[in-house]
């Protein structure tokens, strides 16, 4: 049989809720919300808490973690769009203090696609101060054996900080409000947050989702994602809240941009393999990367990739992950978005079961088991 099966939108997601309600009994969440479209068509899932005792549903809002960083990608895109930054752009030339011990050579590019080489800022404090994070990472020193450009190694968070710093002194404007006007307002995008203050956190109410450590077979609030001071940061490699039909819309508009937003060009760069091959020091697999997008890595024959997107994504599916917690991506061959999140993480072994089964089931519900037409 040519081609794959035409599909058929379920409301019901029989395969997607027996995964996600196998992870409760399992112990691995208590609950976890979806919203994936399909052709433009849009449906949404919900089950179990949001904390104990509180139903989780679709406006519940979740920390995505680390699958928010292909927004700080794009509203970095609009800045190369309009000429003022380059991805070969030296980080020095945006922020002198980044120079020295070795980092001198680092772009932009090499940022986004993770062969910086500076992933001791990773352990700076996550309590710290944006200005204090910041210059955490400028005081990092390029790691030993390291070849920039070169070497792979998957930077968690504090070179996120540097991308956020040059986009607000390239705009002399917050990240938030670059964030919103550039990203969040030309798609739509209501109810999200890259860093929560208190009076937005008492208008979510009950809506807020507490992430949890299951690991073990307890179940514990995260202590610092759920720490006061944290959860009012921005941090613009990790701190995206918000539902997620918020990510959804997102790669809704990554498939078909508005007019005005991101060419076609621009676009198409973002998401092209600028990284293939190349073992990652920090996920210990073969990870291919755009810019700050992870590709879908699978190879046949080979024992699937970490984060990836399912045993039946298109070859040029695009995303990214949260630390054992969320995934959300694109497949243009199939003109699908998915995000989802999962309210516990259960370890990395535990979790990248769950999510292979995850993106599988939502496949086999949309009726898309097979691959796309040659």
């Amino acid at each position: 049989m040519n081609g794959y099966i035409s599909p058929r939108p379920t409301s019901d997601w029989p395969e997607t809720r027996r995964v996600l309600e196998s992870g409760i009994r399992e112990g691995w969440h208590a609950g976890a919300q979806l919203s994936a479209s399909i052709g433009g068509q849009a449906f949404e899932l919900a089950v179990g808490e949001s904390s104990p005792g509180i139903p989780l549903h679709p406006d519940s809002i979740g920390p995505w973690l680390s699958a928010c960083k292909p927004m700080t990608a794009v509203a970095l895109a609009r800045l190369v769009e309009s000429g003022q930054l380059h991805w070969d752009d030296p980080v020095m030339s945006w922020i002198p203090e980044f120079a020295g011990g070795g980092k001198e050579s680092i772009t932009l590019r090499h940022i986004l696609k993770h062969t910086g080489g500076f992933r001791a800022a990773d352990r700076c404090d996550p309590t710290h101060s944006w200005e204090d994070s910041v210059a955490c990472a400028c005081a990092s020193e390029l790691e030993r054996g390291w070849v920039i450009g070169e070497t792979g190694g998957y930077h968690a968070n504090g070179s996120w900080f540097i991308l956020g710093e040059i986009v607000q002194r390239a705009t002399g404007r917050s990240f938030q409000d670059w964030m919103s006007s550039e990203v969040f307002t030309p798609l739509a995008i209501e109810d999200a947050w890259f860093g929560v203050g208190p009076a937005a956190r008492s208008g979510i109410g009950d809506r807020w989702v507490t992430l949890e450590r299951t690991g073990n077979g307890v179940r514990s609030p995260d202590p610092v994602l759920n720490d006061p001071w944290v959860v009012t940061r921005c941090r613009p490699g990790s701190g995206l809240r918000a539902p997620a039909r918020v990510l959804r819309r997102f790669y809704e508009g990554l498939l078909h941009p508005p007019a005005g937003w991101l060419t076609s060009s621009t676009l198409a760069d973002l998401i092209r393999p600028h990284r293939v091959g190349t073992y990652d020091r920090t996920f210990l697999a073969v990870i291919d990367f755009g810019l700050g997008f992870i590709l879908n890595s699978d190879r046949p024959g080979e024992r699937p990739a970490p984060y990836g997107y399912g045993p039946h994504a298109g070859p040029r599916t695009f995303g990214h992950s949260g630390n054992q917690s969320s995934c959300a991506f694109a497949d243009p061959d199939r003109d699908l978005a998915v995000a989802w999140l999962c309210t516990g993480m259960p370890g990395e072994p535990a979790h990248q079961q769950r999510q292979r089964e995850i993106n599988a089931a939502i496949y086999q519900d949309l009726g898309l088991l097979l691959p796309p037409a040659s």
